[in-house]
């Protein structure tokens, strides 16, 4: 399937409908045709990895076909300089978590990335920090701790960021470390309780939230039970 067959294919799928259902999450209008993820996974799967298409595909603006070239690209052929470009493409959450959880985190760049993103002013650049650092606490198998760990402090510096797509980023992140393993699970406990002293509306309730789940008898089986299997 070559790029002109996957933009027609994509336009068959468009859905009006299911645009104005994603405005109300949060997820921009612009250049949508409001088709599933449900749906472009598999065509993903269809299309294979192709790293030249998925550049195209991004550039194309349409924001389907840029989600499709998240699930396409070979991580292996990333650049510094497209990772960067396409951060400061992202205008929505769910480009931003899909591009940094399903692509990104797998690239050899991404610890880099999660530290010079931290301090950019753009509230979605910014997010794509923490989204990666989510990605990176489940999916970056071969971590240790230690990895792990220069997280932290960052996660403390970033809880004040009063912005919504920001603070629910740094709230993930802190979730997702924590609920790694028992030795995270008490680092992080111990950092929400460290953001929760700090004079800020977004900290208390980042650190509130992520204590409510850190420490609940759910997660703390489920550490149980990874503990075992080891």
């Amino acid at each position: 399937m070559n790029y002109e067959e996957i933009i027609t294919r994509l336009h068959q799928l468009a859905n009006p409908e299911n645009v104005k259902g994603m405005a109300r999450y949060g997820i921009t209008s612009n250049n949508n045709l409001g088709i599933s993820i449900y749906q472009l996974r598999p065509l993903a799967k269809a299309i294979g990895i192709n790293h030249t298409l998925a550049l195209l595909l991004w550039d194309s603006k349409i924001h389907d076909a840029r989600l499709l070239a998240c699930f396409i690209d070979d991580p292996d052929k990333v650049t510094a300089e497209q990772m960067d470009r396409w951060a400061e493409d992202f205008d929505s959450w769910d480009i931003c978590d899909q591009a940094c959880t399903s692509l990104f985190d797998r690239t050899t760049l991404a610890y880099d990335k999660v530290f010079q993103w931290a301090d950019n002013n753009k509230e979605f650049v910014k997010r794509a920090s923490f989204s990666l650092i989510a990605g990176l606490a489940v999916h970056d198998t071969t971590a240790k701790d230690k990895d792990l760990e220069r997280f932290f402090p960052l996660i403390i510096t970033q809880a004040v960021d009063e912005r919504n797509y920001v603070k629910k980023a740094v709230n993930w992140a802190l979730r997702n470390l924590g609920k790694r393993n028992e030795h995270l699970n008490k680092t992080a406990v111990r950092t929400a309780k460290d953001i929760q002293k700090l004079n800020s509306p977004s900290a208390r309730w980042i650190a509130s939230d992520a204590l409510r789940e850190l420490t609940s008898q759910k997660v703390r089986q489920k550490l149980e039970m990874k503990k075992k299997k080891k």
